[in-house]
């Protein structure tokens, strides 16, 4: 069953129907299940640990609570912010915040740079060696971040290659094993594909036209890259940037193998209070941390979704 909804518009006196807008039954059901599912086993479990967090530990909270250590539990019906008092006057949880923070801006600007130069080498320039790069950039997409954890460990360690190599130079390098430099350079290597692929897809999409244009009237290329390139490739550059950066503030894998005890990343540091101290209202409120981080980079992704449909004309 269709139902029509016309929209009269009045024009020269007279009342035309304009456009009409449908319901249609069978898309909404068809869209219907993903929402479902993902009310169910995402919305609901994230109101169940928010309210865990602010201290309701009834229902199905319950069980947590009693096994959890230092649960602070709500004696009104508004809750208690005592484990967000708690979490936050931690000045471990501070600093792992802190760096954490430091970590996502250092690996988002790398990445981004690179997949920037990459992308920017292989439209103005071309050929094999730009090929090259762009398809070495892409195998970290292939192998799992277990292995390439494992292998940065070992590659930055005491007795590692980088080590044994500059010691035949007479060159002391420095361990970065368990480090946040490895943090780094593992958060870098394993959001360097997705970041490449899409800025390039972006600046490939930009007309070769405009960029000749700009060379004619005598622009350089800095002026080029600045003017025509990087606001025409705008959209794709910005997504690239937020999926890096969600991607990194919530990492485990990369922190977990090549970081130090301690400073370290939430992501390492929520799992810790959850198995390791027993304290899953605090890892709560430290899911909570990292929520606020990543919603505040999802609402850029958001912007630049309804900037590039506005300028196609559909918002």
């Amino acid at each position: 069953m269709t139902v029509t909804l016309p929209e009269r518009t009045a024009d020269a006196g007279t009342t035309s129907v304009r456009k009409r807008r449908t319901f249609r039954p069978v898309g909404f059901l068809l869209a219907l299940p993903p929402v479902l599912l993902i009310l169910v086993f995402v919305g609901f479990p994230i109101v169940l640990a928010l309210g865990f967090s602010l201290g309701f530990t009834g229902g199905l909270n319950h069980t947590v609570a009693i096994i959890g250590q230092n649960v602070h539990e709500s004696t009104s019906g508004f809750g208690t912010l005592a484990a967000y008092q708690e979490v936050f006057s931690n000045q471990r949880f501070l600093t792992d915040l802190g760096v954490t923070v430091l970590v996502t801006v250092l690996a988002t600007v790398l990445v981004i740079s690179l997949a920037l130069g990459i992308g920017l080498f292989l439209k103005l320039r071309g050929g094999r060696i730009a090929r090259l790069l762009s398809g070495l950039a892409i195998v970290p997409l292939f192998i799992p971040v277990v292995i390439s954890s494992w292998a940065i460990l070992t590659f930055y360690s005491g007795d590692g290659f980088m080590r044994s190599f500059f010691a035949h130079l007479g060159v002391e390098f420095p361990v970065w094993s368990f480090t946040m430099v490895a943090v780094i350079i593992g958060s870098v290597w394993t959001s360097l594909p997705f970041a490449t692929l899409m800025i390039t897809s972006g600046l490939q999409a930009v007309p070769d036209a405009m960029i000749e244009a700009a060379r004619d009237a005598g622009a350089g290329f800095v002026r080029i890259v600045l003017s025509v390139i990087v606001p025409m490739a705008f959209i794709p550059i910005i997504i690239a940037t937020t999926f890096t950066a969600i991607g990194v503030v919530g990492s485990f894998t990369v922190p977990y193998f090549l970081g130090p005890n301690s400073p370290n990343m939430l992501g390492v540091d929520m799992s810790n209070y959850f198995s390791s101290f027993n304290q899953p209202q605090q890892s709560v409120v430290m899911a909570f941390a990292v929520f606020v981080i990543a919603s505040g980079l999802a609402a850029l992704y958001v912007w630049a979704n309804f900037r590039s449909a506005k300028e196609q004309g559909k918002a």
